[in-house]
Parts: structure tokens; sequence; C-alpha cells
């Protein structure tokens, strides 16, 4: 037997160990699956992957138009983001299954549905993904981080690394002053709250400087927060920056938890 044989057969003892101590179910609803890290069959109905076409430079579905990808909505157009690009892997939408998973991992310290998150961001994200040089997370401030003990955005930006091979960078991007909860804010009013928020210090900037990077937040809401993070990475001289989130609102006025 092989190196490799012997080491996938420990994988799957391993497994088959693991899945008898601490049995498979839902991420959403712990209803008992065959597998780790998945859905049951109705809550997987119950999410509203984003897919094409939608809008090249804000990540949102659109009604009509070619599958092949470039097309930018007249929001987009009106209004261009900072970033180039945006990726998101479902609509987000008050009491959804998607919200409830971002929710459980923000608040419930349920981390056990980062990978499968993390896969789903990989595919929705894979044409970023392809281009980039580095994986940013949105940072959390130092005294949010020590309360949360955790940043959730990090938690996936290291997940998606460990799946695609790009190089992830926690620490490049800071959070540096502290703002008011967006969630009641209007999409003007947030954009204020954030500006200046983020910033690259110079110990960093060497690190980021030509770099494509991919930013991975868990919502995108108005965008004023991937706004702000974009400005301060191409502030820091960043190349490019594209923006990748596991849900994305595209109900003007419904905020994101």
């Amino acid at each position: 037997m092989t190196g490799a044989v012997a080491r996938a057969a420990f994988s799957r003892v391993v497994a088959r160990l693991a899945d008898a101590i601490v049995p498979p179910v839902c991420l959403a609803c712990h209803a008992r699956l065959d597998r780790q890290d998945n859905l049951c069959g109705k809550c997987w109905r119950g999410i509203a992957f984003i897919r094409a076409p939608l809008c090249d430079r804000l990540g949102v579905p659109l009604p009509f138009g070619p599958a092949e990808g470039g097309l930018v909505s007249a929001a987009a157009a009106a209004d261009p983001p900072a970033w180039g690009r945006a990726r998101a892997v479902a609509v987000y939408e008050s009491g959804s299954v998607i919200a409830g998973l971002i929710h459980a991992m923000k608040y419930a310290d349920r981390h056990d549905g980062r990978r499968m998150l993390a896969r789903w961001l990989v595919e929705a994200g894979r044409e970023l993904l392809a281009d980039a040089d580095r994986i940013v997370p949105v940072p959390l401030t130092r005294r949010r981080l020590i309360q949360r003990q955790f940043n959730q955005s990090a938690l996936l930006a290291r997940e998606i690394s460990k799946l695609c091979g790009v190089a992830w960078s926690p620490l490049v991007l800071a959070k540096i002053r502290e703002t008011q909860p967006q969630v009641s804010l209007s999409g003007s009013a947030r954009r204020e709250n954030l500006r200046g928020a983020f910033a690259v210090s110079a110990r960093w900037r060497t690190e980021i400087a030509g770099q494509r990077v991919v930013l991975v937040d868990d919502v995108i809401t108005t965008g004023a927060t991937a706004e702000a993070a974009t400005k301060a990475l191409l502030g820091a001289g960043a190349a490019t920056v594209d923006v990748l989130a596991v849900a994305r609102v595209t109900t003007p006025g419904l905020a994101s938890p």
C-alpha cells in the first residue's frame, strides 16, 4: 500500500469515527444527514443562490441577459463602486436560511458552517480568485475583536485560502475607528459612518502594493463597508480590489444583522 493510499484510508477511518461521535446534521435545521458540513434538501431549497445573469460590478442578479458575464446594471453605471467586481453566494433575506447561517456564525459562535460557506464562496468567486494575489478579510476594531474573540470574515478568508491556494492576509487591513452599528443607518449615513474607518499601516504597505486583492465579508448591504475598505486598500497601493461575500442584500432598505 502506497503512502497516499494509506493516508486516504486513514482519513476515511477518522471521518467515520468522527461521524459516530458527532453524527452529521443539517447546519441550518439540525436534521440528521449522511455527511458533515452540509444542508438537508429542504434548507438547500430555501437559499436564493445568485447565478448568472448578474451585474459584474455589484454582484446583484439581473432579470435577463447572457450568461457569459460582463453585464453592468443601471445602478452600477450611474454610481460605480470603488471596487472592480463583486460576487455573493446568495440573496440576503431576513429570516432566510442564509441569514440564519450568518447570524449563527456571528452571534452564536457557530463556526461549524465555515467550511460549507467557504466552498460556496470559492464557487461564487471563481473568476475573482483566479485573478487574485491575496485574500483580505474585512476587519473588526480591536475592542470588538477582543469582545467577540473571532472575526467571521477572517475565518471564511482562511478557509477560502485553503481551498483555492491564494494567500490570505488577516492583518493587512485594520479598522482604526469605532463606528455606530450600521443596521439602523441609511445608505448615505452608512458611508459617512465608515469614512476613514479602515487603514493599511505603513508596515503592511509593501505587502499589498501592486497586489490584486479579493476582499471577503459576510454580507454586502449598501456596499458602504466594502467601499470604505476598498478605498483604504487602493490608497495603500493595491492594484485592484474585488469583493466576495456570503450574501448580498438586493432589496433597498433591507438591513442585515
